[in-house]
């Protein structure tokens, strides 16, 4: 099976570029060939009201806030649910940062291959999580390539903040987002902040919509040049939350997806998510965001809500 991209947004920012482009100091606006993308590369959205109620069901056992949207790209076929909520994000805000981080790659303000210094004022605290920290307790030098890998396939929240460093800020992903269309995802602290006032998770919020959107616009920009489709490998070989998306999916199915997860205070979690791209069985390919939100559950019913409706849209839409 083969995920659907849409190349023809690459093709005319490669076109430009041999015919003269953009000045190599300036970074053109995200959205510079959004215009590319036409009403035929997705199908029309068409809402799928049996496996709505399906859907509601199984996201009453979380005892929390569910939100949801999936969609098939090649048929419209959608289901959403709170899709236009607001939903703390946790380390799902780390695909729009390496996404941010990419572009500039793309552009020659950044390199993949460039030795960056990761120093003890980086890390983020302890109870967060952080495979370089633990590794290298006295700072080390990594690659930006591999502070990407870390940061999506491993969730190490380290390398997702020392990625907004060299981005300069919050601020840079927010004017990237807004380049691309896309309002609904706000990405304001590091993760390091997270970690000093439970409330701050919460500015951190994309609605389910958004986020389905965002996967969509990825692969609107990764089908040729290689450091776009970096970032998918990563996605998929991530280990995070296979009891999510994946829980409940033929084994061996393989999902392009990144999970967010937060603490729990006074009985509650605030964050257990997932979304990604499945292939189908049928050829088709389903882009899905499920947030569970302040839930008094346990992580066991709370990612079995995950899954349950992964698998409800795998039956429904992938015969």
């Amino acid at each position: 099976m083969k995920f659907f991209f849409i190349s023809i947004f690459l093709i005319v920012q490669i076109l430009s570029a041999s015919c003269g482009g953009t000045a190599a100091n300036q970074i053109p606006p995200a959205n510079a060939a959004a215009k590319t993308i036409t009403p035929e590369t997705f199908a029309t959205p068409k809402t799928d009201a049996e496996l709505q109620k399906q859907i509601e069901a199984i996201a009453a056992e979380a005892k929390g806030k569910v939100g949801v949207y999936a969609t098939v790209i090649e048929t419209g076929e959608t289901v959403s649910l709170k899709g236009d909520g607001r939903f703390a994000m946790q380390s799902v805000y780390k695909v729009p940062i390496a996404m941010a981080v990419l572009w500039q790659v793309r552009h020659g303000k950044l390199k993949l291959d460039e030795t960056v210094r990761v120093e003890k004022a980086d890390f983020v605290t302890p109870g967060q999580r952080s495979p370089i920290r633990d590794k290298y307790p006295n700072g080390t030098e990594l690659t930006l390539r591999e502070l990407i890998r870390l940061s999506i396939s491993e969730s190490d929240g380290t390398a997702s903040d020392v990625q907004l460093r060299l981005l300069g800020g919050a601020a840079a992903v927010q004017e990237y987002l807004t380049g691309i269309g896309i309002t609904d995802i706000k990405v304001v602290n590091t993760e390091k902040e997270f970690a000093q006032n439970w409330q701050t998770q919460y500015a951190n919020w994309a609605t389910p919509a958004a986020a389905v959107e965002l996967l969509r616009g990825m692969n609107s920009w990764t089908a040729i040049e290689g450091e776009g489709l970096i970032l998918q490998g990563y996605m998929i070989d991530s280990p995070t939350g296979p009891k999510r998306l994946k829980g409940l999916l033929p084994k061996g199915t393989f999902v392009m997806h990144k999970t967010g997860t937060s603490g729990s205070r006074e009985g509650v979690t605030a964050a257990t998510n997932d979304i990604g791209i499945i292939p189908l069985p049928n050829g088709k390919n389903v882009v899905i965001a499920v947030f569970v939100s302040d839930s008094s559950e346990s992580e066991q019913v709370r990612e079995a809500v995950i899954a349950k409706i992964a698998k409800a849209v795998w039956d429904k839409w992938g015969k």
